[in-house]
């Protein structure tokens, strides 16, 4: 039997899980809403608020698993990437909880942990399949292979999908984080309202920054004509906004998926749960006849359970690392 103790604190989430041979039994999640009334995650802040919530979560979480803390056999946690300092926390307290049992340390790429995270749960994606993962600070199109050979075929090369609905709902004036709330107003509007640019870029790469300026120029043309425009337009323009990011992101997908030739297609990461991409995905794969996985909404964002599941199939193959590992802020797929 395999008990692994996950720990996740790449960002503003601390997180721990247990997986027992394969199946996860906790995931619980500490936020932190200290972030609001900056705007934004304060990478001090966000480290010391790891230190507050790490020890109550994993006992929260080891409770909830109905496990003792002696009964764990390995622990997964992640290693990059992301803000350096929050990972030290996570990555210190899984070196000395595996010091002190004599256990072995098992270390995880975040950004393939969001793309592992459908092996949690049936339905399961079989290899070959492409992913588009999406979050604040990253959105990329990987060709999986296997559960640790993955080919990154185009990423952003400015702003990550999360980061341009971020700053989007800042020239909107709404609060952080904004991204759900896009796609709340979103719901209500019309996405055809404003014609929005899509980047031109080449290959299968991204770019968020031109959308962005575009966006906040058309806000203040617009507020010159009218100062209550975001009050009275508010709805239409989220969906406006949504819809030409949703389709510069599938619209990639697509084109990767015609040179691949592969139709097993799936989301990750944090802005997967943006309900605009989820439906236009289905669409899409309804469209191509593409085999589609879309996680449940607890697994796109940063959760320790990801890194439990990335951690079970290391743990089956003995990839272990020393008490010598340091956390990093980049980490290569």
């Amino acid at each position: 039997m395999a008990i692994i103790l996950a720990i996740e604190s790449s960002c503003d989430e601390t997180s721990a899980a247990i997986c027992i041979d394969g199946e996860i039994k906790s995931n619980i999640i500490a936020s932190q809403a200290i972030h609001a009334k900056y705007g934004g995650v304060v990478p001090e802040l966000a480290s010391r608020a790891h230190q507050l919530h790490i020890i109550p979560t994993v006992d929260e979480a080891i409770q909830q698993a109905k496990i003792h803390k002696n009964d764990v056999e390995a622990v997964a946690f992640t290693r990059g990437p992301g803000l350096l300092g929050a990972l030290l926390v996570g990555t210190s307290f899984a070196k000395s909880f595996a010091l002190a049992r004599q256990i072995p340390l098992i270390e995880v790429n975040h950004m393939q942990a969001h793309i592992l995270a459908h092996f949690i749960e049936d339905p399961k994606p079989s290899f070959p399949f492409l992913c588009l993962t999406v979050s604040g600070g990253h959105t990329q199109i990987v060709l999986v292979k296997d559960y640790f050979d993955m080919e990154l075929l185009g990423q952003t090369l400015d702003d990550a999908a999360g980061e341009a609905f971020d700053k989007t709902a800042k020239i909107l004036h709404l609060p952080y984080p904004g991204g759900p709330l896009i796609d709340k107003y979103a719901q209500e509007g019309d996405p055809k309202a404003y014609t929005l640019p899509e980047p031109q870029i080449p290959e299968l790469n991204f770019s968020f920054s031109g959308l962005k300026t575009a966006i906040l120029y058309l806000v203040q043309a617009e507020e010159k004509k009218n100062p209550d425009f975001l009050k009275e337009h508010m709805a239409d323009i989220c969906a406006s906004v949504q819809q030409r990011i949703v389709s510069i992101l599938l619209n990639k997908l697509q084109k990767a998926a015609k040179q691949t030739g592969v139709r097993n297609v799936a989301i990750a990461g944090g802005v997967s749960a943006n309900s605009g991409l989820r439906q236009g995905l289905l669409t899409m794969g309804s469209q191509y006849g593409w085999n589609v996985f879309i996680p449940k909404f607890e697994y796109c964002t940063d959760n320790a359970a990801m890194i439990a599941i990335a951690g079970y199939h290391k743990y089956l193959r003995k990839e272990f690392v020393g008490q010598d590992v340091a956390p990093l802020a980049r980490m290569h797929m």
